[in-house]
């Protein structure tokens, strides 16, 4: 199945919660997201039965990847009884999460053993004070890196760390994130500060983009280009000549990619929605709570699909940028 520009639909991420324990300057900053903030209630987010039936109904129009997101989806009670039911709808799919890490020393075991085999860190800095700057909390970044020994202790293999930088805030800290994947076997990849949302205060002259970075890399280690995985894969990457450690870049302001997305997404109550930085989205949690079917559901996801025209980065490189009151990113999980 198409889209009117020619992308398949083969990628479904879904924010299981809103919430999260972090307030990422870059995503849901504290003034804004303090403790008189109202998140979604109970019956307003997805079921975890709800979730496994859209999972079922996304793996028959073809969706072959899905990844658990939040706002923070360890803080969701039983993650795991969510993992093994996904896990169990086919063997095939390549099932994985995007955590902030703070609580995956406690997870990482019985995510594991409940079948994720693939997980996703954000890690903005290695140095404590810029780490509680970006996450807006004074948790210690210790402890992030603790959950990430404790992931690949428990089998979690070519584990991935994101990193948001941001110009004049983190990006003096590249080095150091760099020399700590490659010590530690990770895959590091360095993410420009995206307008996801309209909250986060971006500006364009807060965007390292990956050509500086790969400039500052280089000034102590050789990298080269390598192919990527699969023809939509955000990343591109980048391998160390020594043949030890990878590297990838996400360039979606300097380099839009919009061309070859494949991904969809549901958010935490329940939306489907085409693109980052989209203003709406289809409301399944209406239907799923009706007497729709699931042919019903699926026919719907599928007409939605088939009509996408979103090219945002690539509008906004090209300054046709419209969209206005974008979702935010911890209600669709980036």
């Amino acid at each position: 199945m198409q889209d009117k520009l020619g992308r398949k639909l083969t990628d479904l991420r879904i924010s299981v919660t809103d919430r999260c324990n972090f307030r990422c300057r870059y995503c849901m900053p504290e003034e804004l997201y303090g403790e008189a903030y109202e998140f979604l209630k109970r019956d307003q987010v997805l079921s975890f039965e709800e979730i496994v039936r859209l999972t079922k109904i996304f793996i028959k129009l073809g969706i072959n990847k899905v990844r658990l997101t939040g706002g923070e989806p360890l803080v969701r009670k039983n993650i795991e009884e969510l993992i093994s039911s996904i896990s169990r709808l086919d063997k095939n799919i390549d099932l994985a999460m995007t955590t902030n890490g703070y609580l995956l020393d406690k997870f990482a075991n019985i995510l594991f053993s409940s079948g994720l085999r693939r997980l996703t860190i954000s890690l903005d800095s290695l140095d404590n004070d810029i780490f509680q700057k970006m996450s807006g909390k004074k948790f210690s970044v210790e402890d992030i890196l603790k959950g990430i020994s404790s992931a690949k202790e428990a089998g979690f293999k070519n584990i991935k760390i994101n990193s948001v930088i941001k110009k004049g805030v983190n990006d003096k800290g590249i080095i150091d994130l760099v020399d700590y994947c490659k010590q530690e076997g990770h895959i590091l990849r360095f993410i420009e500060y995206m307008d996801v949302g309209t909250l986060n205060s971006w500006n364009r002259k807060s965007v390292v983009d990956s050509k500086e970075i790969t400039e500052i890399i280089s000034e102590k280690y050789s990298i080269h280009p390598i192919k990527k995985n699969y023809s939509s894969e955000v990343a591109d990457r980048y391998q160390f000549d020594d043949g030890e450690g990878e590297l990838g870049f996400i360039s979606s302001v300097s380099n839009p990619f919009c061309m070859s997305c494949t991904r969809s997404r549901i958010t935490a109550d329940g939306k489907f929605v085409t693109c980052l930085f989209s203003n709406k989205g289809l409301d399944l949690k209406r239907y799923l709570r009706s007497k729709a079917t699931d042919e019903d559901i699926l026919n719907l996801i599928s007409d939605n699909w088939l009509v996408r025209d979103d090219q945002y980065s690539l509008d906004r490189s090209l300054g046709k940028d419209k969209v206005k009151d974008k979702i935010e990113m911890f209600q669709l999980g980036g």
